[in-house]
């Protein structure tokens, strides 16, 4: 009250002394209580007549109107919504300066002044705050603020700007003055600035998305075109001004559009080029290339060069952020000991407090732009890296050899694209980190240095040693991280792999064994997570209790030396040990983020040195160049080069153009290799290989993208309307697409899941057809389509459309081979014979074998016609051509049942494959809950927030007890001895250590325990899912969660969701600290965190629906490149590789698009909850200040340097809050797929069948519209009726005991990686002895004896190292194997030639000849000899008879077919017996 009284008395002084400033009578007009009285009246005036206006628009008006159409559809005034929280601004100043005026004056009698003050500032904050409401709910649709309104602004402006001209005049005059004035005076006059220029210089513009729309009235008219328009509009930051990228507001306009709807991809802008990886990688490969040279120079350093070249602006502009927040955040230590002696009535002015204050919060307002824009830049920076990164691994997978394929699988290249991408990205949060670490312990030294002499070497040692522990710490970390990423790649890699067969894995009851699998691989990876995890928190531990150890150092050293110790110098020390303790806290996580990165950088440097495919294999010239368009000469080829014998030897062959060409063989003979080497695919050993002009393939396995029927066939071609529909009509396809419900609009399943494997195969035609190569290369085309159509194929295709065309074909259907300009024989990798039909037909024996070898088939055929000729009837009438008791009959209506072929089942009434479901809205508390209780019933989370806790209190503890118990100054006696304030001191920390190791290990243990189960839970379920699952759900979705989500689960949820819980009890423990030295100081609080709760729940739509997107559009860009890598060789083919890598591109900058809007939104959070708080620590410590002098000054010293971490703390909290809603999103995504619906009970232990069922393999078929073998085997349940194998109906049995005693040979052989011995033997049940008579029986015996390892020969992924035949030839042994005596051939024999064709039929024959089989054929030589034919044509049964009975019907279909088949194969023995004839 002194101060104030001399205020006034100052003032009159002054007043009286200055006659240019007065005149008799005017005196008043300088008073606080004049100024006050008129600027309340002014606000009164104004209260008063947005009273009347609410209460007049609420009578005459309506209410409804008035809120529907506060704005104009097309424009608004620019800045309603800066002014807006200009004027919200001002009421909150208001009353907290009044509140602080009001506990400054309240212990004495109020003056005349001081009461105008206070009635001012109340209605101050009861005008404002009705402005705000008023601009918030009643503004009418004008383009411009009322005149009234702009003129009231004028009026606050000036009596604001006169009232701080006075208070200027008055403190240059040295008249002592109340801060209260000049701080509310100066705010008036920069807040009437602002209203002034926005209400009388109109500024308007467009309603676009740089400005912030969508924050008031009805826009639903607005959100449609905003959605339609967003998707093209480029990002706002791109031309925003330098006040908005300061602040972040080129972010609000999404941010409130995520608070009026849910957003969708359509609503986030697309990135400006600089940011989007289609500006980027150019870049990032040019520096690339220039630092290696070639691909196989990539190193780890040289990667990392280019890296930082390509973005070295943004780290160098980062790199100055961090060095300027550095500086800002020891502010606070530099003038904590003066602040102190302040309060303690030894400052050297009166207002130095006051100026202390200030700097604080200038240093704190540096420190919260510096650090924000820093980490936003890093963020912008770690996506582009990541994008860059993805886009040159993808772009490596396109160019791959085959052998460097062998060696590294999808699944590892997943995770270099999923797992160490992200590491990277998180390593460009903390690339500042380690070299910061040095620049703030050399401030801290030196400050240390000032206020403790000699004892800050002592700081420094300790230290040292702190950093010393990094580099044994961190190669242990590194060691373990190393062996996690490794054994992940294995399961990963594993994983893609069952996923892709998952059909097969079903049929024949493995998927258990296969889940044990990948359960072992994951026990494995789970031992190096648990090492990994366990090291972490010891890590964690000792660098979080080095800031105690260097504190009880320096204090120790002190003693010792005798240096003496004051409060303020302790305080200044222990400030600076928290700031230290920030940085060395965050150590460890540097560390193991820097071992975690190398090993992602050396693990994708590794892959990008792999070798690519021979540049020089094949001499490539444009069409019309040359006659001769493929030659080889002297070719010798070889898939793996270090192998001792060739693949492919002694090639010599010229094809001109026009010509047709045949290639045949017998099973691993070479056709495949020899169409690949004419591709490029097979490395070069010598020779030459000249191809002229474009070429086009049809693998032999198809290759299907996911997507429409008609941009698989157009294949990034133009539509040719014409051209389409005549390829669609000679690729039999026109009835196939009348069949499916939306055409060739369908969309096609991951792999052509949907489509049966000749729709795959006519698709892959078509394809090749509408590029309109020159060369069309086709491996075994007509191997999985029937006679009819690969009779209809062969006319209109290569007799046809490529009548004039070059045309490469192997087959194993010797009736094809007549029509060849040219004949390649090839056996054992080599070309035994070459020419036209009729001239090596007798010119060697490996044709004639063939041949002879299809007589033989064609033999068997004449010998059924003619049996049917004669009338010979082998079936009985009586028991409807049943063999005895065991057989296959289908019962009830006869055109009531389906095939299984995809193309025969009418298509539901929605695509197949759906959008993935992402959840919407706020992360439900279940998902919390769940998470919290998996691991031990959630036993472990109150002692983990007990320990920490205790932990924050005795932390508080021993702070508290050093500034209380050291003296304020030299001249004060100290309250204890030095000995006992260090032990005590020392006691404290080590019992806030063990709270801390407690913490620490309880939340390793409960994380590791979560994730384990949530893995092991979500397998389960994903391999127990119905086939439908995995027919519509691509891999890719599938992977992401096996991948992504699993690892976030694994090694950052758990320390998230601590995370929350610390820091919230951080921040109780930094308010209770403030307000114990004042509880005044927590009036300030509720507002504060009030509008950081608001502002959290504004942001937090937003940020939640952009990152569940981000997840979603993680799976496309896995999906596609899985698509990529397996149809490498086809998308080569056709030279489509920059169609691909752009599309590759796309997806990317999808993700990249949402990420960086997300990391916007997060900074724009982060910097108003930054700035909410710097302005509540600015005004406590001016409260401080105003403190009566009771206060103890070491206590509000404590309580200061607990508030510079207020802001921290503050948004801390938040953050953690919002992060861990983002990344909870993870378990979410998990959870989803642990309630996927499951197949029937393995096992039914009250009704498993005998041992020995089935015992003899008769099966009786009711009823039903369902597949035939897909019901049979239960992967789709019968819609009504039943099946009925040996008097048991299947339905009523486990699937397990059905599939695992039935067997199957697939149309698609499917082998493992692995072994021999494990493809046919996977669940160990069998001898080597056994596994050897099954070889031998299926031909493969001598196969597998010539090679070094036998049984134990390695097969690679997908069984890419074995041909297509011998693969079926696998799946035959497998059934050999088995025995079952119910067995179903789909498309057995499709790949094989017609001698090993032969062959199995006829070990068929003899091993299965007491069981049913069920044979699925195009061959019509492979179903003669069957005792029934069951025909269907559209997906019902059209005949079912003895086969020679339909023979005698020559009307029906089957006997068509035959003749059909007959007569095509006996037109090329014709000529056989001709030649014959004239060579005997």
């Amino acid at each position: 009250m002194e101060l104030a009284d001399s205020s006034r008395h100052g003032m009159l002084v002054f007043v009286s002394d200055s006659p240019s400033l007065m005149h008799s009578g005017t005196d008043f007009l300088f008073k606080p209580i004049f100024l006050r009285g008129f600027s309340g009246s002014l606000h009164l005036a104004l209260l008063l007549a947005l009273v009347v206006s609410f209460v007049c628009k609420k009578l005459w008006v309506g209410d409804s109107e008035g809120s529907k159409d506060r704005f104009n559809k097309n424009e608004k005034v620019l800045c309603y919504k800066q002014t807006l929280f200009c004027c919200l601004g001002v009421s909150v100043f208001s009353l907290v300066w009044c509140l602080l005026s009001y506990f400054y004056w309240y212990k004495n009698s109020w003056s005349g002044d001081e009461l105008a003050t206070l009635l001012d500032l109340a209605l101050r904050t009861l005008s404002w705050g009705a402005l705000s409401v008023y601009l918030r709910t009643q503004f009418s649709d004008n383009k411009e603020f009322s005149f009234l309104l702009r003129v009231w602004w004028g009026f606050y402006f000036s009596i604001s700007f006169y009232c701080l001209v006075v208070d200027i005049v008055l403190y240059r005059k040295h008249v002592p003055l109340e801060v209260q004035y000049l701080a509310s005076d100066a705010v008036s006059v920069f807040a009437g600035l602002f209203l002034c220029y926005v209400g009388f210089l109109k500024i308007k513009g467009k309603n676009t998305l740089t400005e912030e729309p969508l924050l008031n009235g009805d826009s639903s008219n607005n959100l449609e075109s905003t959605k339609s328009r967003a998707g093209h509009t480029v990002t706002p930051y791109s031309n925003a001004g330098l006040l908005s990228i300061l602040t972040f507001s080129w972010m609000g306009s999404l941010i409130a559009l995520g608070n009026k709807k849910t957003l969708d991809l359509e609503d986030v802008p697309q990135l400006c080029s600089g940011d989007s990886v289609v500006g980027a990688f150019p870049v990032f490969r040019n520096k690339l290339e220039s630092n290696s040279g070639s691909a196989s120079g990539v190193t780890t350093f040289k990667l990392v060069k280019a890296l930082f070249f390509s973005a070295w602006k943004e780290i160098l502009w980062t790199a100055l952020l961090a060095v300027l927040y550095t500086s800002a955040s020891y502010v606070g230590p530099c003038f904590i000991d003066a602040f102190v002696q302040c309060l303690n009535g030894r400052g050297v002015s009166k207002n130095q407090g006051y100026l202390l204050a200030s700097a604080f919060l200038v240093g704190k307002l540096v420190e919260c732009f510096s650090q924000q824009h820093w980490f936003f830049r890093m963020r912008q920076t770690g996506i582009k890296m990541r994008a860059v990164l993805v886009t040159v691994i993808y772009n490596k997978g396109l160019t791959l050899s085959c052998q460097s394929k062998q060696g590294h699988t999808s699944g590892e290249i997943i995770n270099l694209m999923t797992v160490d991408t992200q590491r990277i990205v998180e390593f460009c949060w903390r690339m500042h980190d380690l070299w910061l670490v040095i620049v703030q312990v050399a401030l801290a030294l030196l400050i240390l240095y000032k206020n403790l002499g000699l004892a800050s070497f002592a700081a420094f040692v300790a230290t040292v040693i702190v950093m010393l522990l990094n580099w044994p710490l961190g190669r242990l970390q590194e060691n373990f991280q190393d062996k996690l990423m490794k054994c992940k790649d294995e399961r990963m890699k594993a994983t893609s792999e069952i996923l892709r067969n998952m059909r097969i894995l079903k049929l024949q009851a493995w998927e258990m064994k296969f889940l044990s699998k990948i359960e072992e691989l994951r026990k494995t990876e789970a031992g190096w997570l648990k090492k990994f995890v366990y090291t972490s928190s010891i890590v964690s531990f000792v660098f979080r209790c080095a800031p105690t150890l260097v504190s009880v150092a320096t204090f120790g050293t002190c003693m010792l030396m005798g240096i003496p110790i004051e409060s303020g110098k302790i305080l200044s020390a222990l400030a600076t040990f928290r700031i230290l303790q920030e940085r060395i806290y965050n150590l460890p996580d540097t560390i193991s983020m820097i071992v975690q990165t190398k090993v992602s950088l050396d693990r994708i440097a590794s892959f990008l040195r792999l070798d690519d495919l021979q540049s020089d294999v094949v001499e490539k010239f444009p069409r019309g160049i040359s006659d001769t368009a493929i030659e080889i000469v002297d070719g010798n080829f070889s898939w793996d080069l270090s192998a001792p014998n060739p693949t492919l030897i002694d090639i010599n062959f010229k094809v001109f153009h026009g010509m047709r060409v045949a290639v045949c063989g017998t099973v691993g003979s070479g056709k495949s290799s020899l169409l690949s080497c004419i591709l490029g695919e097979v490395p070069k050993i010598s020779g030459t290989l000249r191809l002229c002009g474009k070429k086009a393939y049809v693998a032999q396995s198809s290759w299907i993208q996911s997507g429409k029927i008609e941009e698989n066939i157009l294949f990034g071609e133009e539509m040719d309307r014409e051209r389409y529909e005549r390829i669609i009509e000679a690729c039999s396809l026109k009835k196939d697409l009348e069949v499916l419900s939306f055409g060739d609009q369908t969309v096609i399943g991951e792999r052509g899941i949907n489509l049966s494997g000749g729709q795959k195969q006519r698709i892959q035609i078509a394809r090749a057809l509408y590029q309109d190569a020159d060369i069309y290369i086709f491996d075994d085309p007509f191997s999985a389509v029937d006679a009819h159509t690969g009779s209809h194929l062969f006319k209109e295709v290569l007799l046809g459309l490529l009548s004039s065309k070059t045309v490469i074909y192997v087959t194993h259907q010797v009736e094809f081979l007549p029509a060849a300009d040219l004949i390649l024989v090839m056996k054992d990798g080599r070309i035994t014979q070459a020419g036209k039909y009729d001239d090596i037909l007798n010119s060697g024996s490996d044709f004639m074998e063939l041949v002879s070898a299809h007589k033989t088939a064609l033999s068997a055929l004449d010998s059924k016609q003619a049996e049917t000729a004669s009338g010979n009837q082998s079936i009985s009438k009586d028991n409807n051509g049943k063999k005895s008791t065991n057989g296959f009959h289908p019962k009830g209506e006869n055109k009531d049942l389906q095939n299984d072929k995809a193309d025969e089942i009418h298509e539901p009434k929605g695509q197949l494959v759906q959008e993935e479901e992402r959840e919407k809205g706020r992360v439900g508390f279940p998902v919390y809950w769940k998470y919290l209780t998996t691991a031990y019933g959630g036993a472990l989370v109150p002692f983990i927030l007990l320990a920490q806790i205790l932990f924050q209190i005795l932390q508080i503890g021993s702070n508290y007890w050093i500034a209380w118990a050291t003296p304020v100054s030299m001249n004060v006696k100290p309250v204890v001895s030095g000995y006992t304030i260090i032990v005590l001191y020392v006691a404290l920390a080590m019992g806030s250590s063990f709270c801390l190791l407690a913490r620490i290990t309880l939340l390793a243990t409960s994380g590791f325990k979560t994730a384990t189960l949530l893995f092991n839970k979500m397998h389960l379920c994903i391999f127990r899912a119905p086939m439908f699952f995995f027919d519509s759900t691509p891999s890719g979705r599938i992977l992401s969660r096996a991948s992504t989500d699993q690892s976030a689960v694994d090694m950052e949820i758990p320390y998230q969701v601590g995370a929350v819980a610390f820091s919230m009890i951080k921040l109780l423990g930094i308010i209770a600290v403030m307000s114990q030295v004042a509880w005044q100081v927590f009036i300030l609080f509720i507002p504060m965190i009030s509008a950081c709760i608001w502002y959290q729940q504004y942001y937090i739509p937003s940020a939640r629906e952009l990152s569940r997107m981000m997840g979603v559009s993680k799976a496309p860009v896995i999906q596609h490149f899985a698509e990529t890598i397996s149809g490498s060789i086809t998308i080569r083919s056709f030279d489509k590789q920059s169609r691909f890598q752009e599309t590759n591109m796309k997806l990317m900058d999808t993700y990249s698009r949402l990420r960086f809007h997300f990391a916007g939104a997060i900074e724009w959070l982060c910097f108003r909850l930054d700035m909410l708080s710097s302005i509540t620590f600015a005004f406590s410590l001016f409260f401080l200040i105003s403190f009566p002098k009771e206060i103890d000054p070491a206590i509000a010293g404590l309580a200061v340097i607990y508030g510079l971490n207020l802001n921290s703390i503050q948004v801390e909290v938040i953050w953690n809050v919002c992060n861990l809603e983002n990344k909870i999103i993870s378990v979410e995504r998990i959870l989803q797929y642990m309630s996927i619906p499951s197949e029937p009970p393995l096992v039914i232990e009250e009704n498993q069948p005998d041992y020995s069922w089935p015992s003899h393999g008769e099966v009786d078929i009711g009823s039903g519209k369902s597949t035939l073998i897909q019901t049979l085997f239960r992967i789709v349940e019968p819609a009504a009726g039943h099946i009925v194998i040996d008097g048991a109906n299947i339905s009523l049995i486990g699937v397990h005991d059905l599939r695992s005693r039935l067997s199957i040979i697939p149309q698609d052989p499917t082998m493992f990686e692995g072994t021999v011995r494990s493809n046919l033997d996977p669940l160990k049940e069998y001898t080597d002895e056994q596994i050897w008579e099954a070889l031998d029986k299926c031909q493969l015996g001598d196969e597998v004896r010539k090679k070094e390892k036998k049984l134990d020969s390695t097969v690679t992924e997908n069984g890419e190292n074995w041909s297509m035949g011998q693969r079926q030839l696998v799946c035959l042994g497998r059934v050999l194997l088995k025995r079952s005596k119910v067995l179903v051939l789909d498309e057995a024999t499709a790949s094989v030639d017609t001698a090993t064709d032969n062959l199995i039929q006829h070990t068929i024959r003899q091993h299965f000849s007491d069981c049913t089989v069920i044979t699925i054929a195009h061959r019509i030589t492979s179903v003669l000899d069957s005792d029934m034919v069951l025909l269907l044509s559209h997906g019902l049964i059209e005949e079912y008879d003895n086969p020679t009975r339909l023979l005698e019907n020559k009307s029906s279909s089957f006997a068509q077919l035959v003749a059909e088949y007959s007569a095509r194969s006996n037109s090329s023995f014709e000529k056989l017996t001709r030649l014959n004839d004239k060579a005997s």
